[in-house]
Parts: C-alpha cells; structure tokens; sequence
C-alpha cells in the first residue's frame, strides 16, 4: 500500500522581492558559462570566446557533461578575468581544468582561506593562477590571474544532470547564451564576488562570433520511440533501438546564439524495464530504467492511504481555509472504498480524525468532512508536533 501525506498551508507572500528571488532559484536550470574581465577600465581588451564544444552521454536518466571552451586575449595587456559556470540543482560539478598556453590548471578542493592565500600569491608573482570558488548556492567562479597578450585559454567543464522526464518526454537543454541576471543588489553595493552578474551578453537576433558543436550519445536501456531537436539541425545515427547519437549538422556551425534543446521519448503501452551495466577494474556498476504504461486503468491502482495535515491557526482564517476545505473534501469523495485516510488538523497543538487510519468507506468519509467543515481557524501555528504525530 502506498501512504501520501499532504500538508496544506497558505503562506501570505509577505516578502515579494524575497518570493521573485527564490521563484529564479527553483526553475533550477543550468546556465551558460562565460569569462568576465575584472576592471573598471571600459576600454580594456575584452577576452572574447573563440569557440565551445560539448560532448553528452545520456545513460538512463543521468547525462554526463563535458564542456570545451576556447578564449583568447587579444588585447596587448596582461588581464585578469573571471570564469563563472552556474548550475541547475539537478546538476553536480565533478571536474574542471584550464589550459593556458603550456600550462594546465586542475581544480581541486581546499580550504577557501588557504586557496585565497595561494593565488594571491602566486598572482603578486606574475605567475598564471586560477581559484575555483562556490559564491552562490551551485554557481561556481574560476579566477584566472596573468592572462598575457594573444594568450589562448582553454577552460574544460564536466559535469553531470538528472533527466526527469515529464508526461513521458525526456529533455535535455544546453545553454548558450549568457543571458541577464538578476540581483537584488544596488550596482554601488556589490562586492567584487556580485559583479560578475553585469557581464554583457549576446543579444537576441545577433549572430555569435564563435564556432559551435555539440554531440549527444543516448543510451536508454529502453527501445526509444521519437527524437527531436526544435532548436538545431541535427542528423540521427541509429545503433539500435536502444541506442543513438545525435550529430550537429555542419550549416549550424554558428549556431551559438540559441539554447540546445533535445527530446525524446521511449516507446512502450506496458510496464517495461531495461538494465544498463557498467563493469570496471574495481567495482561494478548498473542502472535499472522502469517505465510506466502510456495509460492505466483505475483497478491497476494499489490502494493507497492518505493522511491529510491541515494548517487551522490563526493566519488560516477565512478564505485559505476555505480553499483547503473545498480541496480536501473533493479529494476525500473520490477516494475508493480499498483506500484508507486520516485527518490532522494543527495550530497551537492538534487533533486527529482517528488515532489509526481507516477505510475509505461512505461512512468514514461523511465524518472527515463534518470534521473538517466545523473548523474555523485560530491560535499559533506549532506544525513540526503536528508532523511527528502524523509520521
């Protein structure tokens, strides 16, 4: 039987700044990486991106990531600039390196006072160094020191993203443009480690001066149905039904001034399942795809229990909860006979419809509702006591 808790609760948006900052934060998406030159000189050389390729491994849900990117300083001074990669929450950072002439610089985790402490020192020697830092929740900084002039920098990203599929469609989107980002912060307020957010971007309708490839290895353990590309040009290399690439055509080399966006679906009207193994020197690894039917009927349903949490304090009042009545009471009617059900209602302590669940009966569902319907909203709002109750 599965057990389905729902907590209902309305929270006045008393903070709209806060609400919109937090409404950027859950679209959770990967955005694109770019360097920013630090200097207040509007004159100084720009380092201008000469050309990126990515490389993508789709196996089951997980899609792994690599990025190449070339820059090159074509000014006739030494510069210093910031490379900025922010991510989704769906996406983990586990490797990063930078290539600067016959150098090559390996990021690697230390203390955040003694990594300072080093590329201080080595940028005061005029030696080329680079700091990897997290500023934000999932948006990392790369600081490069010493950048000479016609100096070529090649940054390579990797990283990897969980694919959730919605409606049973597959996405995965690469972006390439450094679009406008939003701070809350003043432009005289901002600290060094904030100004990375005013970095100009590519304009929409402008054409990227920069080349563009990107490659995608689907391995899907299950028989794939559709692949689409709405954004570029591609061409399919089929190695079985359970198995493809997906090539750039060569006419979309300039093709960096829009996002990357993949589709696909997998076939199938029944429950299937697909095993992809991964043997390796050490240890063995494998991941097991399920996939639900197109449709079910309701008699494939398992019974199910829910317990309903119901916020009745004070700021409930009125029309939220009368909104949480109406959501719950139609829910309740529409639960099947084999289905069980609870009521909690909390605000400065709580009550409880029954002390264990009980059958969705006809009888059992006219007390939930009278239950429910009687309460009218008052006192504080205690809902971690109401949680454990309810666990």
């Amino acid at each position: 039987m599965k057990r389905w808790i729902l907590l209902l609760s309305l929270i006045p948006l008393l903070f709209p700044s806060l609400v919109f900052s937090l409404e950027l934060e859950r679209e959770g998406n990967t955005l694109s990486p770019y360097f920013f030159v630090k200097s207040d000189d509007p004159n100084l050389d720009q380092l201008p991106l000469k050309e990126t390729r990515v490389k993508v491994n789709i196996a089951g849900v997980i899609a792994d990531i690599e990025i190449r990117q070339v820059y090159k300083n074509e000014g006739k001074r030494t510069i210093e600039a910031l490379y900025v990669f922010p991510m989704g929450v769906k996406a983990a950072i586990h490797g990063m390196k930078m290539q600067i002439g016959e150098r090559t610089i390996v990021a690697k985790i230390e203390k955040r006072k003694e990594a300072k402490r080093k590329y201080e020192e080595a940028k005061r020697e005029g030696r080329v160094a680079s700091l990897l830092e997290e500023e934000r929740p999932n948006v990392f900084q790369m600081k490069v020191a010493n950048i000479m002039p016609q100096d070529t920098v090649e940054v390579t990203v990797e990283y990897t993203e969980l694919l959730v599929p919605e409606e049973g469609i597959y996405e995965f989107v690469f972006p390439t443009v450094v679009g406008p980002r939003y701070s809350n912060i003043t432009e005289e307020e901002a600290s060094d480690q904030e100004k990375w957010v005013k970095s100009p971007y590519l304009h929409e309708g402008e054409k990227p001066t920069y080349d563009f490839d990107i490659e995608v290895h689907i391995s899907s353990g299950l028989p794939i149905a559709k692949v689409t590309v709405p954004s570029h040009k591609v061409n399919l290399n089929w190695e079985g039904k359970e198995e493809l690439s997906v090539i750039l055509d060569p006419s979309e080399k300039k093709s960096g001034n829009r996002d990357y966006i993949l589709r696909y679906s997998l076939e199938g009207r029944e429950i299937d399942a697909g095993l992809l193994l991964y043997p390796g020197e050490e240890e063995n690894f494998f991941l097991l795809m399920v996939e639900p039917p197109e449709r079910i009927s309701p008699e494939e349903i398992p019974p199910r229990e829910y317990v309903f949490i119901v916020d009745v304090s004070g700021s409930m009042r009125g029309f939220p909860l009368s909104v949480s009545k109406e959501l719950i009471t139609k829910i309740i009617k529409d639960l099947r006979g084999e289905d069980y059900l609870n009521v909690l209602f909390f605000a400065g302590g709580s009550k409880v419809l029954s002390e264990r669940p009980i059958p969705a009966n006809k009888e059992n569902k006219r007390r939930a509702i009278e239950m429910l319907e009687v309460q009218r909203g008052g006192g504080g709002t205690e809902i971690l006591p109401a949680l454990k109750r309810a666990l």
